[in-house]
């Protein structure tokens, strides 16, 4: 029997749209350790005008189907700020992005990725680094380890077999993002106990967690400190107001106010923790939608989670005290601070601190002196077009 011919298109209606939010739902039915995304959030992800990324981003998505069925999809994506980063910074001049890919074999992989590099190259890109979905503060990298447990909230998940058929397509290894896992049950080793309690005894340290009341300035604060204290970092594409205003909003129903943290010294707001309850350990049930009931079983566990995981998914110190003791030691006062309030108010007993770069020297030092140890490998590649 002749094969079917495979072929890739735009994404052109709402139907559209549709297949390529549900193609996962399919092609992962088998796999106990993917998390179903909600649809409602992966349509706000991909949608302009819900999505504020699309004031400085533009994107296409394509379908790739064989014999009547959709088999695969990708995005193909500029962000026009990224273009405007330093070269040896990951992005910069010329460099566009593409992700969300999914296929059900490698020949499908290889005509997504070969359409979304013929989008770029007619945009007038001239390299590639991906995969991004869609920027680099949603999830951004390929799993390459880790596959035996499901990921934590705002992470990805993917078959093991794309990263052969990724680097089958000429990409090569750009940079590693790890995410750390941690018991959090009991007391950290006993030098970071010292530098907590002397921290604790400093008056010009202070450390307190978030007023809820207040949420859209602190969020505003802390994402002010982000941009300052990332600034730096390879990859980094600052957050617009925009932005700001929808991460805030996103967040707003799985923050709790006593799991983030701000750090003042002199009174001056300088480093900040933001902890996340594990909420795939409730999506997980729910496939991917909230009706009928589903909504209200999520609201009656958003009122006080109790979970077994609680995510570090950001933490920054503003750029003057970077490379001072002072920011290790708040870093480790805001952990401890919450650890406590991990264990007692929400049962937790393990953490997961992640994604950082693998060349973050000062992270990656705190996280192993806690004890941490590396539990998933995402890994972005580039390609010259």
């Amino acid at each position: 029997m002749t094969q079917a011919t495979l072929s890739v298109r735009p994404v052109a209606t709402k139907a559209d749209r549709k297949a390529f939010v549900d193609l996962p739902y399919r092609l992962y039915a088998s796999d106990p350790n993917w998390v179903p995304p909600l649809k409602d959030e992966v349509h706000g992800l991909i949608m302009p005008g819900r999505n504020p990324w699309f004031e400085h981003g533009e994107a296409q998505l394509y379908l790739a189907e064989q014999g009547g069925r959709v088999v695969g999809r990708i995005s193909a994506h500029i962000d026009h700020l990224a273009l405007g980063q330093p070269a040896d910074k990951g992005m910069g001049p010329g460099t566009g992005n593409w992700g969300l890919l999914e296929a059900e074999d490698e020949a499908t992989a290889e005509a997504l990725i070969a359409q979304a590099e013929t989008w770029l190259r007619g945009k007038g890109m001239h390299r590639v680094l991906a995969p991004l979905s869609i920027s680099v503060w949603d999830e951004p990298g390929l799993l390459v380890s880790g596959f035996d447990h499901p990921p934590t909230v705002m992470m990805g998940h993917n078959a093991a077999a794309y990263q052969g058929w990724v680097e089958g397509q000429g990409y090569s290894f750009a940079k590693a993002l790890k995410t750390w896992d941690l018991d959090i049950s009991g007391p950290f080793p006993e030098l970071v106990n010292r530098i907590v309690a002397a921290g604790e005894k400093n008056a010009r340290i202070r450390i307190r967690q978030v007023e809820k009341s207040r949420f859209n300035e602190e969020a505003k604060l802390i994402l002010g400190i982000l941009n300052d204290a990332w600034s730096d970092n390879w990859g980094f594409v600052p957050l617009s107001d925009s932005e700001i205003d929808y991460v805030g909003k996103k967040l707003k129903p799985i923050v709790y106010e006593d799991l983030i943290m701000v750090a003042e010294y002199d009174g001056e707001p300088v480093a900040f923790m933001i902890v996340l309850p594990d909420i795939n350990e409730k999506l997980v049930q729910f496939g991917g939608k909230l009706l009928p009931f589903n909504w209200a079983k999520l609201l009656w566990w958003l009122r006080r989670p109790q979970v077994r995981t609680m995510r570090v998914p950001l933490m920054g110190v503003v750029k003057r005290l970077q490379s001072s003791r002072m920011a290790s030691q708040l870093a480790f006062m805001m952990i401890e601070f919450i650890r406590r309030t991990a264990v007692t108010r929400y049962g937790a007993s393990r953490g997961e601190i992640g994604w950082i770069l693998d060349d973050n020297q000062g992270m990656n030092a705190i996280a192993d002196a806690i004890n941490s140890h590396v539990n998933k490998d995402y890994w972005l590649y580039e390609k010259a077009l």
